[in-house]
């Protein structure tokens, strides 16, 4: 190969085209990147840079002439527009084009909106730099925040602007925050941890609009209430960025669909991060994955099986990894979580708030969760690439030695 392109300049991408470098390309390499600015780390966007803690800088994931060593041709501030596989070649939005032999797709995903509130002054989401930027600034002004969705971005933002001392409230569709995912009594229990910290929460009811003439007042929710609020932060999941795939042949199914080497239906073009969707051989499962550190492994796993050519490569086979931080806890995960058929808790307790739960699926241990005990949950997500006995795992794991 004599040029690579990947399109999407963030965590898959930086670590794909250095995992390019690293592994001996050395032809043209072009990253292309939508937004304007160098690859950033996003977990910091809903934590310490809204905080103001920390200076949008600080989130940089390049230091120095780090960037210039990858001898890249950046084309930032560009959005892919199209690709043309039988061309090979990726078109832009300034209507130039870009030709390769291979291509490492790594644009990520985009924010759901709600129905109505395009245009609509202090109403945002959050996934870039700017949108982080333009909440903060909002925050400035002291708002009463309502933030829609108590997933992981969601809570993080609500505990965020708390530690702001602003009044927030924050809404949820689900009876129980996180319930399809970690459990109710998990979900139960975080919720509680925002409750005392002073967050108004509402649960199991959704949003009927956004009231505001040109700039948000209120959010009127389903059961007839009606939540004032200057500011609204929307947290209510993502889609895959594949819009620009349409009629390239590139197959999509909720995201790129890849076989467990990242290899998409086209030869030489694979893909990784948030919008792949591959076979992980660890849980016989396909699954996307939208966590830091399934894109930076995987597409260092997807760059080898580009290089490697045609039906080369290996699987990649992977026990995901999640944290979140909220007020003084530290929510990890390991393995999947969603889909279990037991679980319990071995270690801790949910009233102390520090715990591990372990999940398990057709009599295996596939999961585990633990707030403030990163420890133990990096000993389990080693265990848990073995698929051992469910039982077994949790004898072997609970404080007393016994299931």
């Amino acid at each position: 190969m004599k040029a690579i392109v990947v399109v999407g300049a963030s965590l898959a991408g930086l670590r794909g085209a250095e995992a390019l470098r690293q592994q001996g390309f050395d032809g043209t390499l072009t990253m292309i990147g939508a937004e304007p600015h160098l690859p950033y780390d996003r977990p910091p966007l809903s934590k310490e840079v809204l905080r103001g803690t920390w200076e949008p800088e600080q989130a940089s994931l390049v230091r120095g002439d780090n960037i210039d060593k990858l001898e890249l041709d950046l084309r930032l501030g560009r959005r892919a527009t199209s690709l043309d596989t039988g061309r090979r070649r990726v078109e832009l939005d300034d209507g130039s084009a870009v030709s390769y032999d291979g291509l490492l797709i790594a644009t990520g995903a985009t924010p759901r909106r709600l129905p109505g509130t395009d245009g609509m002054e202090g109403v945002h989401t959050l996934r870039t730099l700017d949108d982080c930027l333009a909440i903060r600034a909002g925050l400035e002004r002291g708002p009463r925040v309502a933030v829609v969705g108590a997933g992981f971005i969601g809570a993080e933002v609500a505990a965020t602007c708390r530690q702001r001392g602003l009044d927030v409230t924050m809404i949820e569709m689900l009876p129980v925050p996180l319930e399809p995912a970690v459990g109710a009594d998990v979900g139960e229990a975080l919720a509680a941890v925002h409750r005392d910290e002073g967050v108004d929460l509402r649960l199991g009811v959704g949003v009927d609009a956004i009231e505001g003439d040109g700039r948000v007042e209120a959010v009127r929710l389903s059961d007839g209430s009606r939540v004032e609020a200057d500011l609204v932060v929307v947290g209510v999941g993502v889609a895959p960025e594949t819009g620009w795939l349409e009629g390239s042949g590139v197959k999509v199914d909720d995201g790129v669909a890849c076989d467990a080497r990242c290899a998409t239906s086209v030869p030489g073009v694979v893909a990784a991060g948030d919008v792949a969707s591959w076979h992980n051989r660890t849980f016989d499962e396909t699954m996307r994955v939208e966590h830091w550190s399934n894109a930076a492994e995987q597409a260092r796993a997807a760059t080898s099986t580009l290089l490697a050519g045609d039906g080369g490569g290996d699987p990649f086979e992977s026990v995901p990894f999640f944290w979140s931080d909220q007020y003084d806890l530290k929510i990890q995960s390991a393995g999947r979580l969603a889909g279990a058929d037991a679980s319990r808790i071995v270690s801790g307790s949910l009233e102390t708030r520090r715990f591990l739960k372990l999940y398990g699926r057709g009599g295996r241990l596939v999961g585990a969760l633990a707030v403030n005990e990163p420890r133990r949950l990096m000993v389990m997500r080693r265990q848990i690439r073995a698929l051992p006995d469910f039982d077994e795992a949790v004898a072997a794991a609970s404080d007393d030695g016994s299931a």
